[in-house]
């Protein structure tokens, strides 16, 4: 199985970071070939709202990082998704992503978008500084979830496993907890 782990974090060695990184041996230890992005090392331009990417199936900006991400995530049998809270939402680098490559996840179609990554399976993961379970409650990490949630319900991912922790700023640490939940979720793609 090829897995591809889209890292919203701009903190390589934060607890979302690790998290996923736990993810990642995990299927290695399974024989599962692994690639990770980091979205704040990518190179992508805005998108500009042209809407030409709905008629033509390709954007109209010059090719930057979005495209060769979109391969990816097109070869990929499953992504795992991981995005810390941000206002209750995605961080920005990471929503640009999918903004630019929304042609390549779903097809505009007279009466509903059409998935185009429909069998392939999706983790995702979401962390924030509000502590549990305000987090839940006032939708911080839910928020995160949420958005990257609608990418998956849009472009036909079928999502097995959700993880929100909350607290981060308290508790920087990766708990005994946060592992099995880890690897509890690695081991349903």
């Amino acid at each position: 199985m090829n897995i591809l782990i889209i890292n919203g974090s701009p903190r390589k060695t934060g607890l979302l970071s690790q998290m996923l990184d736990m993810m990642r041996e995990e299927a290695e230890n399974r024989g599962e070939l692994v690639q990770t992005v980091y979205t704040n090392g990518l190179n992508i331009n805005p998108c500009i709202g042209c809407m030409i990417c709905r008629t033509q199936g390709r954007c109209a900006l010059r090719e930057d990082d979005s495209q060769r991400v979109l391969k990816m995530i097109q070869e990929a049998d499953a992504v795992i998704m991981g995005a810390p809270c941000y206002w209750g939402n995605i961080p920005g680098q990471m929503k640009l992503l999918f903004d630019r490559i929304v042609y390549g996840m779903m097809r505009d179609t007279p009466r509903f978008p059409e998935p185009l990554m429909k069998g392939k399976k999706c983790i995702l993961l979401s962390t924030c500084t509000t502590p549990w379970p305000l987090n839940i409650w006032f939708k911080q990490s839910r928020g995160a979830i949420r958005a990257m949630r609608e990418i998956c319900r849009y472009s036909g991912f079928k999502i097995v496993a959700t993880i929100e922790r909350g607290g981060t700023a308290k508790h920087p640490q990766l708990s005994e907890k946060d592992k099995k939940k880890c690897r509890k979720a690695a081991h349903s793609l």
